[in-house]
């Protein structure tokens, strides 16, 4: 069987048969693979007579003058239209702001570029399209300073990490806006945090704050009631349940249990509820309100919420794509008449996802309102689980049947499997790219910056279809330059920063894009080395990328120094004898590297918390236009949030400070390093201004 027509399929919908890998070898992804994943792309292609079928349809569908749900074009730009439309033709023009305009295509069919930013829908001759108008770049940071260059800082923080008194065993949307406060005072510009998605409210034992059900909510888990009720409704709901004891006894212990902490707060969130409900409650307008804002996709989440508790009472399982025919469409029928047949529950989840919007938003009030220029920089998951919610209710536009990941390189031999799908570029495409703008939006709504979990998502994934090992996947193209428009507009609508997580393997090109449309990319300080043990120089670290000093998937600084992430990896059997013993020597010359570059900068360095203090200042004085340090690094911790590739044996995402949230900042190390690193800013800023 000639294999040729399954090639030509692959290419016809951007899946590629060849990459190079991270040691830029050529690889060749096999025809059983592109097989699986072009059945899970929704094109059959298991024998010559379904693969034929299949390029025939999609053939067809690039042939026909079938107009697309939405286009989107560069602000001043003309619009290329002559596919579709005659030169000449009058377009008639619904601007987003309710006026109207008539504009004529010139003599190639192209749409003036007169329209302002924004959607507007067009109306040439009897057929109807939306077009996005979307300015050159993204909200940048050189918009929110008074003097530039932008020479900005910030902190980043695990939020769930935090402890304030009362907060029953993690930290919440309260603890953050202390936080904020606290750095603000301090100078800081910003305060990124760890993804709040919301996650499946069963199976707590999967509680990655990358594996969500939903990137369009929140995880309730981290709203404060308190904070929108008051102290007093939280106070006699906790009697009620008689919960004192279990979330004093959550709240003393040196990790998250967050199925002890999940089981705890649901109770309570009930509790709270059935008071809303079933008294007048001054908040009950702002809470419809903030339901009918939510429309369509608010209301997906809480049904699907209120079926996978129905489907496990039922003996159906969590997962939605097991569930009987009718449940599994958001539309039907049934799944109406369950809604009705059960308000309360519906409204529950409803009332929860309205105290954490109302939470955060006190957050991002308390850091701009303190005098942060940024404020909040939420985290965008790079996909979502397939059984969860926004796979349930986009279905067209997620590849639930696909997982993510990565393909074997130096680090990870056998790939990565993340176990979230993405995106369907047909999808969003027929779709209007709904799916992406609500999330985009969803996202932006409490926060002045937004970073971007693998940016390179944006021009390619890869997908590994079920019960396929990680290297058998497949790189799948995304359409770049529409997401790239809509996500600039986004932006400049809520004036928020775009930072994309640019690590690891990144297609040749995409950084430069990337940095056209001013979102900054990520420069990691155990990462910039050219060669072991060779630090970037000070000048030599980019102005177009953010600049810190670790993530939640490395040691901090203090733990990297001494090799406690090697010394995890061999305690699990992660490594064998002879990669550890590379590692650690390899870790040696790296240390021996920052020793010697950071006292070429600032002289001898007495111990490691010296070193500390000095790397701090090193990623200050970078051209870098922000500078994020992680919390951990400022007091000197040693344990990192996640291991990767580990779901047991660490405790992943469950480390918390042992001091409260209020005394963080004055310990006297991160006392130190803060006002170490806003000096060190000022002097970028003084020396490249």
């Amino acid at each position: 069987m000639s294999e040729q027509p399954l090639h030509r399929l692959a290419a016809r919908i951007g899946l590629a048969r060849d990459w190079i890998d991270a040691s830029n070898r050529p690889q060749q992804v096999s025809d059983s693979v592109l097989r699986q994943v072009l059945a899970g792309l929704g094109h059959p292609a298991e024998n010559d007579t379904a693969i034929a079928s299949s390029l025939q349809a999609v053939e067809q569908a690039e042939d026909s003058e079938h107009l697309p749900a939405l286009l989107t074009v560069d602000l001043g730009q003309p619009l290329d239209l002559r596919r579709y439309f005659n030169a000449g033709a009058q377009a008639r023009c619904m601007l987003e702001d309710g006026a109207e305009c008539l504009l004529t295509l010139d003599e190639h069919a192209n749409l003036p570029g007169e329209l302002p930013l924004g959607y507007h829908r067009l109306d040439i001759d009897g057929r109807r399209l939306s077009v996005a108008v979307a300015p050159p770049r993204c909200h940048a940071l050189q918009d929110l300073v008074e003097q530039p260059p932008p020479r900005c800082w910030g902190l980043s923080v695990q939020l769930y990490s935090l402890r304030r008194p009362g907060d029953g065993g993690y930290g919440d949307c309260l603890a953050l806006e202390q936080l904020a406060r606290s750095a603000a005072e301090r100078g800081a510009d910003a305060l990124a945090i760890s993804p709040i998605h919301a996650l499946s409210a069963f199976g707590q034992q999967h509680y990655s704050p990358y594996s969500p059900s939903s990137r369009l909510r929140l995880n309730v888990l981290y709203a404060s009631p308190e904070a929108v009720l008051g102290e007093r409704a939280v106070r006699m709901a906790i009697e009620t349940c008689d919960l004192a004891l279990p979330l004093e006894q959550l709240e003393q212990q040196a990790l998250v249990d967050w199925p002890g902490a999940a089981a705890a707060h649901r109770r309570l969130l009930e509790a709270l509820y059935h008071d809303f409900r079933h008294s007048p409650h001054p908040l009950r307008d702002d809470f419809d309100s903030f339901r009918a804002a939510g429309g369509e996709p608010l209301e997906h989440h809480c049904r699907f919420e209120m079926l996978q508790a129905e489907a496990l009472g039922n003996g159906l399982g969590a997962d939605w794509r097991h569930w009987p025919p009718a449940w599994r469409d958001p539309c039907h029928p049934e799944v109406q008449a369950l809604a009705n047949a059960y308000p309360d529950r519906v409204e529950f989840h409803a009332f929860c996802q309205w105290l954490c919007e109302r939470s955060l938003q006190r957050a991002q009030d308390a850091a701009r309102g303190s005098g942060m220029a940024i404020g909040l920089i939420a985290d965008l998951a790079v996909g979502a689980d397939g059984a969860g919610s926004q796979a349930w209710s986009r279905q067209d536009e997620l590849l639930a049947g696909l997982k993510v990941g990565a393909p074997p390189d130096i680090l990870n031999r056998a790939g990565q499997d993340w176990g979230i799908c993405a995106f369907s570029p047909e999808g969003l495409r027929r779709n209007g790219y709904r799916a992406f703008i609500e999330m985009l939006r969803a996202n932006l709504a409490h926060a002045g910056g937004l970073r971007i979990d693998h940016v390179m998502g944006l021009r390619r994934l890869w997908l590994i279809p079920q019960g396929c090992k990680p290297s058998e996947g497949a790189y799948l193209d995304y359409p770049l330059d529409d997401l790239l428009r809509l996500l600039a507009l986004e932006s400049a609508r809520h004036q928020a920063i775009i930072l994309g997580e640019d690590l690891g393997t990144v297609p040749e090109g995409l950084r430069e894009r990337l940095a056209a449309k001013a979102v900054l990319g990520m420069r990691v300080l155990p990462f910039e080395q050219p060669s072991p043990g060779h630090f970037t120089p000070i000048l030599d670290w980019p102005d177009n990328a953010l600049a810190t000093t670790g993530t939640h998937d490395l040691a901090p600084l203090a733990g990297w120094l001494i090799g406690r992430d090697i010394d995890w990896s061999h305690r699990l059997q992660l490594v064998d004898t002879a990669a550890e013993l590379h590692w650690r020597h390899t870790r040696a010359l790296e240390r021996a590297g920052l020793r010697r570059t950071l006292e070429l900068n600032y002289g001898p360095q007495a111990d490691d918390r010296a070193l500390l203090d000095a790397a701090i200042r090193y990623v200050g004085h970078t051209r870098a236009p922000l500078v994020l340090v992680p919390l951990e690094d400022l007091l000197g911790c040693d344990e990192q949030a996640n291991l990767p590739g580990t779901t047991s044996g660490h405790p992943n995402w469950r480390r918390r400070f042992k001091a409260q949230v209020g005394e963080l900042l004055d310990d006297e190390d991160a006392a130190r390093r803060l006002e170490l690193l806003a000096q060190a800013r000022e002097q970028a800023w003084e020396r490249d201004r």
